[in-house]
């Protein structure tokens, strides 16, 4: 009867939050699909006075190896290089 006073119910879904219980598995849940395409395998470290986990991971990681270049295998540029003298 006073639908028009009050205003129609939105279209739009409400957003649902997530409860601590759901944010942590959903977040260890990605964690593990992440670690289990890894080769080596990371170490996870628990600090039992915080409780904060830290993974000991390779100085370098299999995709990092692809992407960036070794410095010793840059090109030389020919600004690097200095220009040949000219004889006076």
């Amino acid at each position: 009867m006073f639908k028009f006073l009050f205003g129609r119910k939105s279209d739009v879904p409400q957003v649902v939050r997530e409860t601590q219980r759901e944010t942590i598995e959903r977040a260890l849940g990605e964690i593990n699909e992440i670690t289990a395409l890894m080769d080596p395998k990371p170490k996870f470290v628990v600090d039992g006075q915080t409780g904060h986990l830290e993974l000991d991971l390779p100085d370098q990681l299999p995709d990092e190896a692809l992407a960036l270049p070794s410095p010793a295998d840059e090109p030389e540029t020919d600004e690097a290089k200095p220009a040949n003298p000219v004889p006076a």
